[in-house]
C-alpha cells in the first residue's frame, strides 16, 4: 500500500499525519487525561485524571538485557540475602512474631522484601514468590485490632511517639503484591492501618528524621488505596500526611542523598490533590536546585556520599547505591503522574549509566558508593574526601547495609512500567527493552505486543501485534529527549509526521494481529560540557554515557568462598584529558560495534556490545591523593606535553572503574598547566580514644566552621557508637606551646541521629607522664549547641592536651571542631 499523507492535525502545538487504511500518526505532549480507561486503575476524582496508569504486576514479562540483570539479581547476593543478613534471620524475628517482638525490628527487611518480592513476580519464580509470602502471611498475622501492623518497638521509639517509617517501606510491598496476586487482605490491612493513622495527634505524627523526610511515601500508599476503595476519608488523612511531613514545597529541607532522591517529588503527589500548580513547580526547582549544586556531573545523578556538602561537587564525589534506585522509582512515579517523558529520559540515564556499575558484573557483591570519576575501588576508607569513612568502595555482599537491602527495587520496577496504560484505553511504550505485554485495549480486546531490542545499545526496536481480532486503540510510542529525528515503520511501510524530542508517537490505527511496527531512534554522537565543573566533558551516544575504559584487577578481600568481597585496582593508566576537534568536537570518535556478549551482560568491561575510539594525553599531575581518592578535577583546557594516544571508552554502566567527566586537552597561552592541589590547613595531631570509621579526628582542627552543631556538611569527629561512655581527645603538638583557653563547638544532631552535646567535660594537660586539670579561671565547661564552648584557664606549658568527656547516658558525641589559644 502506497501511503498517502492527507492531513497535517495540530495537536497540543505538534504535528501529525493520518495515512491510508485508517491510521493516524501523531506527535503529542502526554496523553489526554480527560479521556478514560475502562480496565486499569487510575486516579479517582477529585483527584487529576492520570496520564499513565500502571498495569498489574504480570502483565509484562521482560527479555533480553534487563531479564538477564533479574535473573543476575535472583542467583547472585540479593536472591539469596537470606544466607548473608542477620537481619533476615527468622528466628526471633520481630517481622515474622505474631506480637511484633523480636530483633531487626526496623526497615532493613521491607526494604530487602519489596525489591525480592518483585523480582519474584516479574520473573514467575516460585521459589522467590513463596519466600515472599512467608513474610508477608506473617504481617497480616501482626495486626492488632486497633489496626496497628508490625514490630511493636516502632510504636515508641520517637521520644515515646510512632516511627513510622518501616510500615512505610512494607506498604510498598504489599501492595506489590496486590497488584500481583489480588488478596483482597491487603486492602483490608491497609484500611485499618491508616484508620489507626487518623488517630495519632498531629503533633506525635511522623516525628522526624526519617519518617518526615520520606513521609511523601506514606501519602503516595494513601493514594493508592482510595483510587481501588474510594474511600474519601482517605482524602484527609493525606492532608494530614502532607502537612506533617518535610517541608519539600519551598525547599530543599534535607540534604542527605537518598532523602532527596526519594522525596523531592512529594509535593508532586499531593498536586494530585491540591491541583496547586506550585506543587509541581516545587518537583522541578527541587530537581533542579539539586543538580545545579552538586549535579554538574553525567549519570544522573549528584555528588552527595551521603550527605551534600558545599565545596564537593566535583565528578569524584558518589552517591549511594539505594540513592540511584529511589531516584528511578521516584522517576516513574512523576512519569505516571504528569505523563511528561522527560522523567522517562532521566530514569533511564541512572538506569543506564550509574546503577550496573554498582554491582560485580555477577551481581554477587556491591558497593555503598559509585562515583562519575572512580579508577580505584578498594577498601580503604576515603574521608574526608567523600564523607563516609570505611570501606565504602569496596564490593561487599555482607556490608553497606541500607544499600546491601535496598537497591534491589531498582530493575524490578523498571520491568513492571516498561509498558503503561493510557487513557482512551491505549497503550504506551515507555522504556525499550524487549518484553512482551499482555493487556486490555480499545473495546476489551487483550492483546499482546512483543517488543524485541538491543535498545539502549542499538537503536531500532521491533513490535509485533497478537490479536484475537481487529482491534482499534492508540499505541504510544516514547520519543527521547536525546532523539531528534526518529523513524517509523508500519507493516513496512514509511511514516512521515514532525517530531519533538521528550514526547510521545501515538498511532491511532485499527490493528490486525500480525501488524509490525519499526521504531528507529537515530543516536548522535554528542558531547556536553559540565561549566559548573571546570569544563569538563563528558560524551554521550543516544541515552549511553562512556567512560574511559580502565583495565580491572579483582582482588578477593577476606577469605570468604561463596560469597567474597572485592576490591578492583587499574591495570592500565586513567589519568587522560581528550583531545577534540574543536568546532566538531563529534567528529573526534570513532563508533564501533561489537559481537552481543555470548553472557547476555552487556554491562560488562571486556564484554560490551558497543564503544568509541578518541584520541588522549596522559596528564601526568592527575594523581590519587593520600587514601587513594581520585585528586580534584582542573580548569579546562589542559596543557599536557604527553604524546597523543588513542583510547577506548565504553558504556558508564559497565565501567566499575571510570572515568566519565573529561578534562579536555588544550594547547597555546589559553590551556592551563595543572597545578598541585593546595594543602589543606595543617591539622593538629590528634588522638581519640574512640573515632567512628565514618568521620575523622582531622575534623578537631580542620578550620572548617559550622554553621550549626546539627551541620553534616563538614567533617565531624564523633565517637559514635560509644553511649555514655567517658572519652576523650588529644592534641599534641609539634612542640611544647602555652595555652590560656579551649574552645569547643559540639555535634549533635537531634532529629536525625543519637549524638548529643556531652553531659560533662575538662581540659587537662600532660606534665612530665601525667595528665593535671587546668584551673579555670573564667568561663565554665559548657555543653550549648550552636556556638563555641569556651574556658579559660592559668597558663599552661604542655606538649600534650587533653578533653575528657563524660557522654549523656545511652546516647554518643561529638565534636565539630576544637580550638587552643
Amino acid at each position: 500500500m502506497k501511503v498517502k499523507m492527507i492531513s497535517f492535525l495540530l495537536i497540543i502545538g505538534l504535528c501529525g499525519c493520518s495515512f491510508g487504511a485508517g491510521t493516524s500518526v501523531k506527535v503529542v505532549e502526554r496523553p489526554d487525561a480527560g479521556l478514560k480507561n475502562d480496565y486499569y486503575i487510575g486516579n479517582r476524582p477529585p483527584l487529576l485524571p492520570s496520564p499513565f496508569m500502571k498495569l498489574p504486576i504480570g502483565s509484562i514479562t521482560p527479555d533480553g538485557w534487563l531479564r538477564k540483570q533479574l535473573e543476575l539479581q535472583k542467583t547472585g547476593f540479593h536472591g539469596h540475602l537470606d544466607e548473608i543478613s542477620g537481619f533476615l534471620r527468622k528466628e526471633g524475628n520481630a517481622w515474622l512474631s505474631p506480637k511484633g517482638e523480636g530483633h531487626s525490628p526496623w526497615e532493613e527487611l521491607p526494604y530487602w522484601l519489596k525489591g525480592f518480592g518483585d523480582s519474584g513476580y516479574v520473573l514467575n519464580d516460585k521459589r522467590i514468590i513463596d519466600e515472599a509470602r512467608v513474610w508477608l502471611e506473617n504481617t497480616f498475622a501482626s495486626q492488632r485490632e486497633d489496626g496497628y501492623f508490625g514490630p511493636r518497638v516502632s510504636l515508641t521509639s520517637l521520644r515515646g511517639n510512632p516511627d513510622l517509617w518501616a510500615n512505610m517501606v512494607m506498604l510498598t510491598a504489599l501492595q506489590s503484591y496486590y497488584e500481583y496476586s489480588g488478596d483482597k487482605r491487603v486492602i483490608e490491612l491497609m484500611t485499618q492501618y491508616f484508620r489507626w493513622e487518623m488517630t495519632i495527634p498531629d503533633p506525635n505524627f511522623l516525628e522526624p528524621y526519617w519518617q518526615n523526610q520520606r513521609g511523601g511515601d506514606n501519602l503516595a500508599s494513601v493514594y493508592w488505596l482510595y483510587n481501588i476503595t474510594g474511600d474519601k476519608s482517605l482524602l484527609n488523612l493525606a492532608e494530614k500526611i502532607y502537612r506533617n511531613t518535610a517541608n519539600w514545597t519551598d525547599d530543599v529541607p534535607d540534604w542527605h542523598n537518598v532523602n532527596i532522591a526519594q522525596a523531592f517529588d512529594t509535593p508532586g503527589i499531593y498536586y494530585m490533590q491540591s491541583k496547586d500548580p506550585k506543587h509541581l513547580a516545587a518537583v522541578e526547582r527541587n530537581w533542579q536546585k539539586v543538580r545545579d549544586l552538586y549535579g554538574q556531573v553525567p549519570g544522573g545523578m549528584y555528588g552527595s556520599d551521603e550527605n551534600c556538602r558545599p565545596g564537593y561537587t566535583g565528578p569524584r564525589q558518589a552517591v549511594e547505591t539505594c540513592g540511584m534506585a529511589e531516584e528511578m522509582a521516584s522517576d516513574q512515579t512523576l512519569l505516571r503522574i504528569t505523563g511528561d517523558a522527560k522523567w522517562a529520559d532521566q530514569c533511564e540515564n541512572v538506569a543506564f549509566n550509574s546503577l550496573p556499575a554498582a554491582f560485580t558484573p555477577d551481581y554477587k557483591a556491591l558497593r555503598y558508593l559509585t562515583a562519575p570519576n572512580l579508577p580505584l575501588s578498594d577498601k580503604r576508607s576515603k574521608s574526608p574526601g567523600v564523607q563516609n569513612g570505611g570501606p565504602m568502595f569496596l564490593y561487599d555482599p555482607y556490608d553497606h547495609r541500607c544499600c546491601q537491602h535496598n537497591w534491589a527495587q531498582a530493575w524490578p520496577y523498571l520491568a513492571e512500567n516498561l509498558w503503561m496504560a493510557t487513557p482512551g484505553n491505549g497503550l504506551a511504550a515507555i522504556f525499550y527493552s524487549s518484553s512482551k505485554v499482555k493487556a486490555k485495549v480499545g473495546d476489551g480486546t487483550e492483546v499482546t505486543i512483543s517488543e524485541q531490542t538491543k535498545y539502549p545499545f542499538d537503536e531500532t526496536i521491533e513490535f509485533i501485534v497478537s490479536a484475537p481480532n481487529k482491534v482499534a486503540f492508540p499505541l504510544y510510542l516514547r520519543i527521547p529527549g536525546w532523539c531528534d529525528n526518529p523513524q517509523l515503520k508500519i507493516n513496512s511501510e514509511q511514516m512521515t509526521f514532525q517530531s519533538k524530542p521528550s514526547s510521545y508517537l501515538v498511532i491511532e490505527r485499527t490493528w490486525s494481529d500480525g501488524d509490525k511496527i519499526n521504531l528507529t531512534l537515530p543516536m548522535k554522537i554528542q558531547t556536553k560540557t559540565w561549566t559548573k565543573n571546570f569544563n569538563s566533558i563528558s560524551v554521550n551516544r543516544g541515552p549511553l554515557t562512556y567512560s574511559l575504559k580502565i583495565g580491572e584487577k579483582y582482588v578477593k578481600e577476606g577469605n570468604r568462598d561463596k560469597w567474597p568481597a572485592w576490591e578492583l585496582y587499574p591495570t592500565t593508566a586513567w589519568n587522560y584529558g581528550l583531545v577534540l576537534n574543536s568546532q566538531q568536537p563529534e567528529k573526534s570518535f570513532e563508533f564501533i560495534r561489537k559481537d552481543w556478549p555470548s553472557s547476555g551482560q552487556p554491562f560488562e568491561a571486556n564484554d560490551v556490545p558497543v564503544q568509541l575510539k578518541a584520541k588522549a594525553r596522559k596528564i601526568p599531575e592527575w594523581t590519587l591523593d593520600r587514601n587513594g581518592l581520585i585528586k580534584e578535577i582542573q580548569p579546562s583546557p589542559v596543557l599536557s606535553n604527553e604524546p597523543e594516544e588513542t583510547v577506548t571508552l565504553i558504556p558508564m554502566g559497565a565501567a566499575r572503574l571510570r572515568i566519565s567527566a573529561f578534562p579536555v586537552i588544550g594547547k597555546g597561552p589559553d590551556a592551563n598547566k595543572w597545578q598541585a592541589p593546595q594543602q589543606a590547613a595543617k591539622t593538629i595531631p590528634s588522638k581519640a580514644s574512640h573515632c567512628f570509621s565514618g568521620d575523622t579526628i582531622d575534623a578537631l582542627s580542620d578550620n572548617l566552621l559550622p554553621k550549626n552543631s546539627g551541620d553534616q556538611s563538614i567533617p565531624r569527629m564523633t565517637f559514635w557508637d560509644q553511649l555514655g561512655t567517658k572519652e576523650w581527645v588529644q592534641y599534641d603538638f609539634e612542640k611544647s606551646r602555652k595555652i590560656q583557653s579551649v574552645e569547643v563547638y559540639w555535634f549533635d544532631d537531634t532529629g536525625a541521629g543519637q549524638c548529643r552535646v556531652p553531659a560533662s567535660w575538662q581540659a587537662v594537660y600532660k606534665d612530665g607522664e601525667s595528665w593535671k586539670p587546668v584551673k579555670v579561671v573564667s568561663g565554665s565547661y559548657g555543653v550549648e549547641k550552636d556556638k563555641f564552648n569556651i574556658a579559660a584557664f592559668e597558663p599552661v606549658e604542655t606538649s600534650s592536651m587533653r578533653l575528657e568527656i563524660q557522654l549523656q547516658p545511652n546516647v554518643s558525641g561529638g565534636i565539630l571542631e576544637w580550638r587552643v589559644k
